[in-house]
């Protein structure tokens, strides 16, 4: 869908976060800025941080959403540095960490695509084939949503996804 992944009532929002969850622009910093700065701040302090690929889970605060999910991507640095692998083991990780708090509706904004460098399309068609790898072994979650801010990226996402229709479609 095509929105403002703060304003998603959701039992979780993923965040695009850094390595020392201190906020950021783009994702991270409406996050940050929507939950209310100060407190998010010191919840993610708590953590010590976050390494690529991981994800860890602090409260919502001012958000709709329950809880923030935050998982730190790849840089992008040409794809041949693994970055396909941790921007897929990003998406696991958050479903798994936002299951085992009980969420049912999880919202992903495009990890990785912003400052980090990802190829767009490249990194849906990472985020689509994961989400249908691990999805069906978690029956707990009833709907995830892949939100994106601009028109121009859900309309690339769009493609991405009718390109993998024989994989999306059985």
């Amino acid at each position: 869908v095509q929105g403002d992944i703060t304003r998603l009532e959701v039992d979780a929002v993923v965040n695009a976060a850094n390595e020392r969850l201190a906020g950021g622009g783009g994702v991270d910093g409406a996050i940050h800025r929507a939950a209310g700065h100060a407190e998010l701040q010191a919840a993610c302090r708590k953590l010590g941080g976050c390494r690529t690929g991981d994800a860890k889970l602090t409260p919502g605060f001012a958000l709709p959403a329950r809880y923030i999910v935050h998982t730190v991507g790849p840089v992008w640095s040409g794809g041949e540095a693994g970055e396909a692998e941790l921007l897929a083991s990003c998406y696991r990780r958050s479903l798994e960490v936002a299951r085992d708090a009980g969420c049912r509706t999880v919202a992903f904004p495009a990890i990785s695509t912003g400052v980090y460098g990802y190829p767009f399309e490249a990194a849906t068609e990472v985020a689509l084939r994961t989400l249908l790898a691990v999805l069906p072994a978690m029956p707990e979650l009833e709907r995830v949503i892949l939100v994106f801010f601009g028109s121009r990226d859900l309309e690339a996402a769009q493609r991405v996804a009718g390109r993998l229709r024989h994989v999306l479609v059985p």
